[in-house]
């Protein structure tokens, strides 16, 4: 199996992997709020996972929160702050924010992106403008089509205001340099390295935060008592991924061009979804027209190639994608696109096999139902 489909989540880094080993070998780990000398061992291991985290973020330790997942952050970021005014956001989010967004119980305002798929600043700089804004929340990359938001422009905005910004960043690790601007930001361990059912949350120190989930743990933002291991795990994922960005980002950037560039050339009807806009190196968004996504993708597995129709919390709905839709694309447009995400072990050969495979069956396809 060819694996196309790390923006839904990368495989374990090797290094987690022996670390995983290792730790689940040893004693068992205490809890970290006890205290006995077990649990303190927990609680040192655990601050030791937070310091690192926070290093790599630029960010105290004290300001990072660990959570079950990127979505729990999401909502935690959301649902707690600026919680007695209006959310300026944006409609290309993840489901994990904008289901959030629904349950504020305020207003909110969503930004439809421009037909490349990046939001323009300027519609945040009016909607911040009006009365009653308490918080603005923008992802980093959209996770459908890799376009990146203009985060920093849009921080900077909402500063003069006063008012907080929420980055999701959890495409981020690995592919951008960390979210140093923006008062919170979520992550999740399984979208670069590390194991799923850890993520992290950001929060910085003075900001009017109400915990989701009750509980003197976290620092009294999340109740819980948190994985150590995976804690543990997820820190070193994210060293990782930070480490060696520069270098994988630009082999997979010119694997990903490389990939666009046969099927645009083989496909001349084919199109990139967010073309022309920054994107994330290792991320492809690809109309196939007179294709059904969905089946195209089957027959992709059947051959050996994981590829994927947009965000995996949303696969199965049987709808089109609302980001492509947002974007202009008619309903067939969305339907007939393919996200296809590369990581660090992908090689020309794989590409290779994907572009070939991609062609034939996507021209056999418009082939039978122009028939």
């Amino acid at each position: 199996m060819r694996y196309f489909d790390h923006n839904a989540g990368a495989p374990l880094h090797p290094e987690v992997v022996e670390f995983l080993a290792h730790a689940y070998r040893l004693e068992p780990v205490g809890n970290p709020s006890s205290v006995h000398a077990p649990g303190r061992a927990a609680r040192a291991r655990l601050d030791d996972a937070r310091e690192r985290v926070g290093k790599v973020l630029g960010r105290p330790a004290r300001e990072v929160t660990f959570t079950s997942s990127g979505s729990e952050a999401c909502a935690m970021a959301v649902l707690g702050l600026g919680v007695r005014g209006t959310l300026v956001t944006s409609a290309i989010e993840h489901p994990a924010v904008l289901l959030a967004a629904e349950r504020r119980g305020r207003s909110v305002v969503q930004l439809r992106p421009a037909g490349n798929g990046r939001v323009p600043e300027g519609g945040f700089e009016q909607a911040l403008a009006e009365p009653g804004v308490t918080l603005c929340a923008l992802q980093a990359a959209n996770n459908e089509t890799g376009v990146l938001q203009p985060v920093t422009e849009v921080v900077a905005l909402a500063r003069k205001r006063d008012l907080p910004t929420f980055v999701d960043a959890v495409q981020a690790p690995g592919r951008v340099p960390p979210m140093l601007d923006a008062e919170s930001a979520a992550y999740s361990a399984h979208k670069f390295g590390g194991p799923a059912g850890v993520g992290m949350l950001v929060v910085w120190r003075g900001l009017d935060f109400h915990p989701l989930i009750p509980g003197h743990q976290e620092g009294g933002r999340r109740g819980g008592t948190p994985s150590v291991v995976l804690c543990e795990a997820a820190a070193l994922a994210l060293e990782l991924a930070e480490r060696e960005r520069l270098r994988t980002g630009t082999r997979v950037g010119q694997l990903r061009d490389r990939l666009e560039s046969a099927i645009l050339t083989s496909i001349p009807r084919a199109r990139v979804n967010g073309y022309g806009a920054p994107r994330l190196a290792n991320t492809s968004n690809i109309q196939f027209p007179g294709t059904d996504g969905e089946a195209l993708l089957i027959a992709l597995d059947l051959e050996g190639f994981s590829v994927s129709l947009g965000a995996a919390c949303a696969s199965g709905t049987m709808r089109p994608s609302p980001v492509l839709l947002a974007m202009g694309l008619s309903a067939d447009e969305a339907r007939s696109s393919l996200r296809i995400s590369l990581g660090s072990a992908t090689t020309e050969a794989d590409v290779d096999g994907l572009v070939d495979a991609l062609v034939r069956l996507a021209r056999s396809a418009a082939t039978t139902n122009r028939g």
